[in-house]
């Protein structure tokens, strides 16, 4: 039998927007991925579940597989920080929650073994549509899923019968409307400024599904600024190693989508571990 591949060691990672249980999360993408490293320290930036959309008939099997890593890696101690966002904002009644190695939080300050601190939050916050009107943003999400399942239905053609590369609709409509533009640019410029302020040393956010790690400066001193991305068009994570941050992004070449994910042996308390959870959070009541 040919010898295993040794997980890549990552001190710390971001992953945000996954959206579980929507038709455009790539779980199966995030879950080889999960299975390749292993993390010291894992930060879940918001919008893991996709509470706004949720709906029973729709939860698929790799869905389910994520759920179970996560709680495997708790079982075994890995420290694993949710804090939570705007689609799945129900759980923002539990912050403060501890699950062994589990925090649930609404932001949270790391201080890294090189003297910083980073300061990690969804950064829904920022959002108009969230503070005034929230159904109009809820309606956007809805919009913005069949978006997803229109661009991958126009990939399949490009790809298979026009022997073209893949689209993304919804990365050309940020990238060409001068107003999703300037939001972008407005929301990076905002979570800089409070940082600054604060004396952090990075600001991490999810929310926005850009990944980016820049600099951003100001009259009153500067900030690394860092966006974890999303699980649905970009498929891409922060790492964090040996006091550097990098923006991974998923390679298709090495995976399929018909690859076998189920059969890896499961740790059996996992079970036990979820059960607790759902205790915890009194989503039976």
């Amino acid at each position: 039998m040919p010898s295993k591949i040794p997980k890549r060691k990552v001190e710390i990672l971001v992953i945000s927007d996954i959206h579980l249980g929507t038709y455009g999360c790539h779980a199966k993408e995030l879950l080889f991925y999960l299975k390749s490293i292993k993390p010291k320290v894992i930060v879940l930036n918001g919008d893991i579940i996709d509470i706004w959309q949720f709906n029973k008939k729709y939860w698929p099997k790799s869905h389910m597989k994520i759920i179970r890593h996560f709680l495997n890696l708790i079982s075994k101690g890995v420290k694993v920080y949710y804090i939570t966002g705007n689609h799945d904002e129900t759980l923002r009644r539990f912050a403060g929650l501890k699950l062994g190695s589990l925090r649930l939080l609404n932001k949270l300050v790391l201080d890294l073994d090189n003297g910083k601190k980073a300061w990690f939050f969804h950064g829904d916050v920022f959002d108009v549509t969230m503070k005034h009107s929230k159904w109009l943003a809820k309606l956007g999400a809805y919009g913005y899923d069949t978006l997803i399942l229109i661009n991958r239905f126009a990939n399949f053609i490009s790809e298979n019968v026009f022997r073209k590369g893949k689209l993304s609709l919804s990365k050309k409509i940020k990238n060409s409307v001068k107003s999703a533009v300037k939001f972008i640019n407005d929301f990076e410029k905002v979570a800089a400024e409070i940082g600054i302020n604060n004396k952090y040393d990075y600001v991490v956010c999810g929310h926005i599904h850009q990944p980016e790690i820049k600099e951003i400066k100001n009259s009153k001193g500067s900030i690394l600024y860092l966006n974890s991305g999303d699980w649905i068009e970009n498929l891409t994570s922060l790492e964090y190693n040996e006091g550097n941050w990098s923006v991974y992004h998923f390679d298709h070449n090495n995976f399929s989508r018909d690859q076998e994910i189920d059969n890896d042996k499961e740790e059996p308390n996992t079970d036990i571990l979820f059960n607790s959870l759902l205790d915890e959070f009194n989503i039976l009541n």
